[in-house]
């Protein structure tokens, strides 16, 4: 690999970059821990992907492990932000899988507790019963990191929809979920039972979205590409990241975006465009924070309470209406106003 971090332009004076292999197993990938400190480690989950080429599975650690730091600084928690990633090798057999994640904990374990890490994209129950089997730095098992992410996107949701129409009631409102995982359905889920009026839905995956389809028989399926166009109140995007990009948000017809995907736009100036374009855009690691809140609760307490994170949760409301009133105060992008803060809290730690 011809890149090193400090020539990309993700790197951020990362506090540690590792590249980790076994040949014995074939695991490949990276650690990447953005900020952390001497008493609190860096948090951040892993995900295994089939990533084009090593510079692209760096790329996606280095800027992760960057948005962990954003998204634990307004989510008011102590620690730094990281990042697992393993390079999906083809055609994994049960056992060689297990071997793979193996293999992989065993370099967490190397980090001595400065890098605590769960399940992100492609780690499956299994996957996770493995780490946490061979680990003790792996939380997230009974903390459920999913379901609170779905619950504080609510809450987010409320706060942009009286924003926006002056109301937080979610029963006369329209969505367009952009991905139907894990994060997705849930948030689908949760918009059926505050009897959300529309909701469209669209995935790569054709069994997830048969799974919702069949789940919530009202939800109507579109293409990827129609996604962007329907006329509905809040676009969720929920897929993986990049998503909003000049192109993407001219076809984009609703007043809001708001959604669990992590590093949703393409770049900075994006969010500036669509602040001009008068589209109220939530900063991604503002309003999907509530996994990390939850993973942080089981770190800190050895008992698990729903009511207690539930408590926590309460803070992604509570900073995303400080955003908004910065951003109308000074008339500034409000992803500019949340990266300001954010990074004026970690790299002052």
């Amino acid at each position: 690999m011809e890149d090193t971090p400090q020539q990309l332009q993700e790197f951020d004076n990362h506090r540690f970059v590792s590249y980790i292999w076994d040949p014995k197993t074939q695991m490949e990938g990276f650690i990447a821990i953005h900020r952390s400190s001497k008493n609190n480690p860096a948090f951040g989950a892993t995900r295994i992907v089939e990533y084009p080429s090593k510079v692209d599975a760096l790329r996606d650690a280095l800027n992760l492990s960057r948005l962990m730091s954003y998204k634990a600084a307004l989510a008011g928690l102590p620690y730094g932000g990281a990042k697992g990633v393993i390079i999906l090798p083809p055609h994994l057999n049960p056992k060689e899988r297990r071997d793979v994640i193996k293999s992989y904990t065993k370099r967490v374990n190397y980090m001595g507790g400065h890098f605590v890490t769960g399940a992100d994209v492609g780690i499956r129950p299994t996957d996770l019963k493995v780490m946490r089997e061979n680990s003790e730095f792996i939380e997230g098992v009974n903390s459920q990191p999913v379901k609170f992410t779905a619950m504080g996107l609510m809450m987010a949701i409320e706060v942009a929809l009286e924003e926006v129409f002056g109301s937080p009631d979610i029963s006369n409102r329209s969505f367009a979920i952009q991905g139907v995982g894990k994060i997705g359905s849930s948030l689908v889920a949760l918009l059926s039972q505050a009897g959300a009026k529309k909701i469209y839905i669209a995935d790569i995956d054709k069994q997830c979205v048969s799974e919702v389809k069949t789940r919530f028989p009202k939800v109507e399926v579109v293409t990827p590409a129609q996604i962007y166009r329907q006329k509905v109140d809040i676009f969720c995007p929920c897929a993986l990241g990049n998503s909003l990009t000049p192109k993407t948000i001219s076809r984009i017809k609703a007043p809001i975006i708001l959604g669990g995907a992590n590093n949703q736009l393409e770049s900075r100036t994006v969010g500036e465009l669509l602040h001009k374009l008068g589209i109220l855009y939530a900063p991604d690691y503002v309003v999907n924070a509530g996994g990390i809140i939850s993973v942080v609760d089981q770190y800190e307490n050895k008992r698990f309470s729903e009511d207690r994170i539930a408590k926590r949760l309460n803070n992604i409301r509570v900073i995303f209406k400080s955003l908004l009133a910065q951003s109308k105060s000074s008339g500034r992008p409000l992803n500019i106003v949340a990266d300001e803060m954010a990074e004026s809290i970690f790299n002052n730690h």
